[in-house]
C-alpha cells in the first residue's frame, strides 16, 4: 500500500551498504547462462571441464589449497571469482595474468599468508580478508587499480604508511579484519587511509576490546564496527579509539553490529557521541550485561537525526525501568528506533519532544503505552507493530494529544474492537493507518479516524462492511485483503476510494453495479476469491472487460472460478454465459414461442402427409392382425390360395377385364378380385388384408384414375406393409398409363416413393411390343405353388 509519506530513516541504514553496490556495479544473476555454481561441492582443486565462456565462477566453500596459471588461463573472458571459504595459503596474482576481464575476486576466509604481486589493473571488489596475513596485504602495482571500489584486507599488525601505495585511490569501501590483531600493552600503532567512503572494522568476536590505533580517514561518511566487548574499564579505550575515528566533519552515518556492553559504558558512547557530527546511529545485536542504574546524561545540542537499536538482550533482569526508558524518552532528536526488544514500556518526555518519527516494532507494549502524553507534539509517524496492544478505542485515545500525528501503525498486535459502546476519539491529523493482522471485526468500521487517507485492514476477522458507517470521504486505498468479505464494497461511505485491495477473501458473486459506484477506482486488486460461476456473476465479468487491465491488478490469472465443479479452475476471462440461461422471462417466453411453433409445423406435416389417413390405415391394419390372432392355428398355417391379387381402379375395370385377366387365367394364375372373392359380411378393408394376404403376389394397375381412388391407395398401403412384413418382394406394378409426378397427391408419398425406387411394367400401346410386356408378368410368376382352393383341395 503505497503511502503519502515515507519514513526518511528506513533509507539510511542501507547508505553504506548502496556506496558499495553503485560503486562495484556488477551484478550477479543465477539465470546468466555463463555463470557456473560449484560451490560446496568438496572440490580440491580448480574443475579443468569448465565452460570457456564462463564469466562468473562460484567456487565458495570447497577445500581448494592451491591455485595455478593453468587454473585460470583458459577462462578469458572471467569477469566474477568466488573463492571464499577454501584453504588457500599462497596467492601468486600471475595466476590471473590471462583473465584480463576479472573485476570481482573473493579470497575472503581463506588461510593466506603471503601474496606475490603482479600487474593487475582490472579489480573493482578485492576481498583478502578473514585470512592470516601478519602485516596488510598491499601489493604497490594495486596503486594502478583505477576503477577499485572494494577492498578487504586483514592484518595482525598496522603501520601507519601501509596503505600509502592506494592513497590516491578514491575507494567506496574498505573492510578491515583485525580479529587476529594483538600488540603489547601501552603500545600504540597508527594507520592513514586518506580517501574512503566507508570503513567497516571487524574485531575479535570474544576479546574484550583493547585495540590501541590511530587510525585516520579523510573522507569518511559511514564506519561500521563489528564485534564489540566492553565494560566499564575498557570503556574508555573504546571512546578513545573513536576520537580519531569521528574527528572528521564527513561522517555521518555509524554502525556497531554485535556490541556487549554494560549500561553505563552504552550511555558514555551516546554522551561522546552526542556532540559529533554524526547523523544516524545504528546499533544492531545489543547485550546489555551487569546492572542498569541511573546514568546522568546531558542533552547537548546534537547534529544526530536518528538513533536506531534492533535486537536487544538484556540479561541484566532486575533494574530500574526508569533508568532506562528515560534516557531514550528525552532525547532531542527527530528519529528514534528501538525494535526487537524486551521493552515493556516507554515513558513520556517530560518537556515537549523534538521526535517526529518513533518505531517501537517487537517490544512487548501494552494499552498503557504513552497514554495521557501531551508532549509528542511534534510526532509525525508512530509505528508500534508487533506488540500487545488489545483495544483499539484505547489506542485512539493515545493520539488524541498528538497534533502532528500523519502516519500510525500498530499491525501485528492483538487489537479487537468494539469493546466500548461510546464513539472511540482519534487525533483528526491521521492520514495514514495501518491496523492489518489483528482481531478486528465489522464494527471496526465505526471506529476509524475521520480523516483517514490510507486504511490498512488486511488479515482480519472482518466478514461485512455495514452500511451504516461513519462516511470517510477522505479514504482513497483500502487494503482489507485476507479477511472473510462476501461481496466488493460500494463506495458510497468511500466517495474518493481509488485503490481497493480485496484478494484472499470470500467473495463469490461481486455487485454487478461496483465500477458504476466507484467511478474514481484507478486500481483494484480482487483475485484469488472464490467466484461462483453463475448468472449473478455474468454482468460482473462482463463489465470487467469494460475496464482497463492496467486497473484491475492480477488480471487475468488471479481470477478464477470456484464454483460449479464444472468450471472450477478456469479463468472469468472465459466464463460466458447466454443472456437466455439468465433470464427466466425470456426463457419462458422463448420455450412458450418454440413450443408454438412446433405444434403449428407439427400440425403443418399432419395435414401435408395427411397422417390422419395413416393412422386410420394403421389403426385398421392393427384390428384386423388382432383378430387374426384368434383363429385356430391350424386356419394360420394353410398355404396361399391366390396367385395375384389385383388392385384398379374402377375407371381401368375394361382393360383389366378384357387384356389381363384373360391372359393370367389362360397361364393358369389364380386371380383374386374384389367383385368375386370378397367375402360378404366382412369390412371392406378386412377383405382386403385377407386377399393380399392370401396372394403370392399383388398387382397394381396404375393409371391417373388409381391416383384418384383412395380405395386402390388402401390396398396398396397394405400390401407395402405386407412387404416389409412378410419379407419377401410380391409387388407387381403396371403402369397403365403415364403418371405426372406433381398429380399425386402429398398424403400418397408411398406411391411416389415406389414409383421412384421400384421397377415397374409398363403397357406398350403398340401391338408389337406386348408380347415382352406379357413375358416379364409370366416371369413374375416363375415359381410352380401349390394352392389350396377353398374347399381346401390342394393344386398345383
Amino acid at each position: 500500500m503505497t503511502k503519502d509519506k515515507e519514513p526518511i530513516v528506513k533509507s539510511f541504514h542501507f547508505v553504506c551498504l548502496m556506496i558499495i553496490i553503485v560503486g562495484t556495479r556488477i551484478q550477479f544473476s543465477d539465470g546468466n547462462e555463463f555463470a557456473v555454481d560449484k560451490s560446496k561441492r568438496g572440490l580440491i582443486h580448480v574443475p579443468k571441464d569448465l565452460p570457456l565462456k564462463t564469466k562468473v565462477l562460484d567456487m565458495s566453500q570447497n577445500y581448494i589449497a592451491e591455485l595455478q596459471v593453468s587454473d585460470m588461463s583458459f577462462l578469458s573472458e572471467l569477469t566474477v571469482l568466488r573463492l571464499s571459504h577454501n584453504r588457500i595459503q599462497l596467492l601468486d596474482l600471475s595466476v590471473f595474468k590471462f583473465n584480463q576481464d576479472l573485476e570481482y575476486l573473493d579470497l575472503s576466509h581463506n588461510q593466506l599468508q603471503k601474496i606475490s604481486c603482479h600487474p593487475i589493473v582490472s579489480f573493482r571488489h578485492l576481498d583478502l580478508s578473514f585470512n592470516d596475513f601478519k602485516a596488510l596485504p598491499i601489493c604497490k602495482e594495486f596503486g594502478n587499480l583505477s576503477q577499485l571500489n572494494f577492498l578487504g584486507l586483514s592484518a595482525m599488525k598496522l603501520q601507519k604508511l601501509d596503505l600509502l601505495p592506494i592513497a590516491h585511490l578514491h575507494l567506496s569501501y574498505i573492510l578491515l579484519d583485525l580479529r587476529n590483531y594483538y600488540i603489547k600493552e601501552n603500545e600504540t600503532e597508527s594507520l592513514q587511509i586518506l580517501n574512503a567512503k566507508t570503513l567497516h572494522l571487524v574485531f575479535h568476536p570474544t576479546s574484550l576490546f583493547a585495540i590501541q590505533v590511530n587510525i585516520s580517514v579523510n573522507t569518511l561518511g559511514c564506519l561500521q564496527l563489528t564485534n564489540i566487548k566492553l565494560n566499564d574499564d575498557n570503556c574508555q579505550v573504546f571512546i578513545k579509539f573513536l576520537s580519531e575515528l569521528t574527528r572528521g566533519p564527513t561522517l555521518l552515518n555509524f554502525t556497531l553490529n554485535h556490541i556487549e556492553t554494560t549500561w553505563k559504558c552504552l550511555v558514555r558512547v551516546f554522551q561522546f557521541l552526542w556532540p559529533k557530527p554524526v547523523e544516524y546511529l545504528n546499533i544492531y545485536n545489543l547485550t546489555i550485561i551487569e546492572s542498569i542504574r541511573e546514568e546522568d546524561f546531558t542533552y547537548s545540542k546534537t547534529t544526530l537525526k536518528a538513533l536506531t537499536i534492533e535486537h536487544i538482550t538484556n540479561q541484566v533482569f532486575l533494574f530500574s525501568q526508569t533508568a532506562l526508558y528515560t534516557v531514550f524518552s528525552e532525547m532531542n532528536i527527530m528519529m528514534l528506533t528501538i525494535s526487537d526488544t524486551p521493552f515493556i514500556h516507554m515513558l513520556c518526555p517530560h518537556a515537549p519532544s523534538t521526535f517526529k518519527f518513533l518505531n517501537f516494532t517487537q517490544n512487548v507494549f501494552t494499552d498503557s503505552i504513552f497514554e495521557k502524553c501531551s508532549t509528542l507534539v511534534k510526532l509525525e509517524t508512530l509505528i508500534l507493530q508487533k506488540n500487545g496492544l488489545k483495544d483499539l478505542f484505547k489506542v485512539g485515545l493515545m493520539t488524541k494529544d498528538m497534533p502532528s500525528l500523519e502516519i500510525l501503525d500498530v499491525s501485528w498486535n492483538s487489537l479487537e474492537s468494539g469493546r466500548h459502546k461510546e464513539n472511540c476519539t482519534w487525533v483528526e491529523s491521521i492520514v495514514v493507518l495501518n491496523l492489518s493482522s489483528n482481531m478486528l471485526t465489522d464494527s471496526v468500521f465505526r471506529c476509524l479516524p475521520p480523516r483517514i487517507k490510507v486504511l490498512d485492514l488486511h488479515s482480519n476477522k472482518i466478514k461485512s462492511i455495514p452500511k451504516q458507517v461513519v462516511k470517510l470521504e477522505a479514504l482513497q486505498e483500502l487494503n482489507v485483503a485476507f479477511n472473510s468479505l462476501t461481496d466488493l464494497p460500494g463506495c458510497g461511505s468511500f466517495s474518493s476510494l481509488s485503490v481497493l485491495i480485496i484478494d484472499h477473501n470470500s467473495v463469490s458473486h461481486p455487485s454487478a453495479d461496483f465500477f458504476q459506484s466507484c467511478q474514481k477506482m484507478r486500481s483494484i486488486k480482487a483475485g484469488d476469491n472464490p467466484f461462483q460461476c453463475t448468472c449473478e456473476l455474468r454482468e460482473f465479468v462482463k463489465n470487467i472487460d469494460q475496464v482497463s487491465s492496467e486497473v484491475l491488478e492480477g488480471w487475468p490469472d488471479s481470477y478464477k472460478c470456484d464454483y460449479p465443479e464444472s468450471y472450477r479452475g478456469s479463468p472469468l476471462k472465459d466464463f460466458h454465459m447466454s443472456e437466455l440461461s439468465c433470464n427466466i422471462t425470456l426463457l419462458i417466453v422463448t420455450i412458450g414461442a418454440t413450443m408454438l411453433v412446433l405444434a403449428v409445423t407439427v400440425t403443418s406435416l399432419c395435414i401435408y402427409l395427411d397422417l390422419p389417413w395413416y393412422l386410420r390405415m394403421v389403426c385398421q391394419w392393427t384390428q384386423t392382425r388382432r383378430r387374426a390372432r384368434n383363429i385356430p392355428l391350424e386356419e394360420l398355417q394353410r398355404n396361399l390360395q391366390f396367385h395375384a391379387f389385383i388392385s384398379y381402379s374402377e375407371h381401368d375395370s375394361a382393360w383389366v377385364k378384357s387384356e389381363l385377366v384373360p391372359y393370367l387365367e389362360k397361364e393358369d394364375i389364380q386371380i383374386c378380385l374384389h367383385e368375386r372373392n370378397f367375402v360378404p359380411g366382412k369390412s371392406i378393408v378386412e377383405n382386403i388384408i385377407n386377399c393380399i394376404e392370401k396372394s403370392y403376389k399383388s398387382i397394381f394397375v396404375l393409371s391417373p384414375n388409381f391416383v384418384q381412388s383412395e380405395w386402390c391407395h388402401y390396398e396398396l398401403y397394405f400390401a407395402h406393409h405386407n412387404l416389409f412384413h412378410e419379407g419377401s418382394n410380391n409387388l407387381i406394378l403396371i403402369l397403365l398409363e403415364p403418371i405426372l409426378q406433381n398429380s399425386i397427391p402429398n398424403k400418397y408419398h408411398k406411391l411416389k416413393a415406389l414409383m421412384m425406387q421400384r421397377t415397374y411394367l409398363q403397357w406398350p400401346k403398340e401391338k408389337s411390343k406386348r408380347g415382352l410386356f406379357w413375358a416379364n408378368i409370366r416371369a413374375a410368376f416363375n415359381m410352380k405353388l401349390t394352392l389350396v382352393t377353398e374347399n381346401n383341395d390342394v393344386k398345383s
